[in-house]
């Protein structure tokens, strides 16, 4: 497993994202959610993941689970790290994708993300504080936005194939702007 280290995570209990700007600019970025080391999470202090499905751990719609994301899910678990699955997918997608990993998680289907009240329903199934909880997942306008309302640290994966829902190509235009300019500033940090 490659280590992505977590040196760019703001700290729990850091401060809040306020303002539109913090609310969507991620913590970190990462290429693949696989790569984010759960030794490295548990060193800052990160001890729950809100994980988006969908180009996040798997390509979209595609059944079945690659056994990188299998090894990476039991890591976890290993590390003492919870994980919900948070999807804007429906419930049929989600049960096919774990049994897939052969994985027995927590999980939220048709989530609306980026409603805060998602991520809250998520932090309760994990019994979960939002100060040592991390989201991660492909978009700024859901899964980054989503995190950081309810009080996360966000970090945004590349997306695993340029396959999407129709909706999500139109606002990855507006997202590639943003990110660009983000990248241009100097704002975004790798992990």
């Amino acid at each position: 497993m490659v280590e992505c280290g977590v040196g760019g995570l703001a700290s729990p209990g850091g401060v809040r994202a306020t303002g539109w700007r913090g609310l969507l600019t991620p913590d970190a970025t990462c290429t693949h959610a696989t790569a984010i080391s759960p030794q490295g999470l548990r060193r800052r202090g990160i001890r729950a993941l809100l994980v988006d499905l969908d180009n996040t751990l798997s390509p979209w719609n595609q059944p079945g689970c690659d056994p990188q994301v299998a090894a990476w899910l039991r890591a976890l678990r290993v590390a003492g790290i919870a994980v919900c699955i948070v999807s804007n997918n429906g419930p049929e997608r989600v049960r096919a994708f774990l049994r897939g990993c052969d994985a027995d998680l927590p999980w939220i289907a048709r989530a609306g993300k980026p409603r805060r009240g998602v991520y809250q329903r998520a932090l309760r199934m994990l019994s979960a504080e939002p100060a040592h909880t991390a989201a991660v997942g492909d978009q700024v306008f859901t899964d980054v936005l989503g995190g950081k309302r309810a009080g996360l640290v966000a970090i945004l994966v590349t997306p695993l194939a340029e396959r999407e829902f129709p909706a999500t190509r139109v606002v990855r235009l507006v997202e590639g702007w943003w990110l660009r300019r983000l990248r241009a500033e100097g704002a975004l940090r790798a992990l």
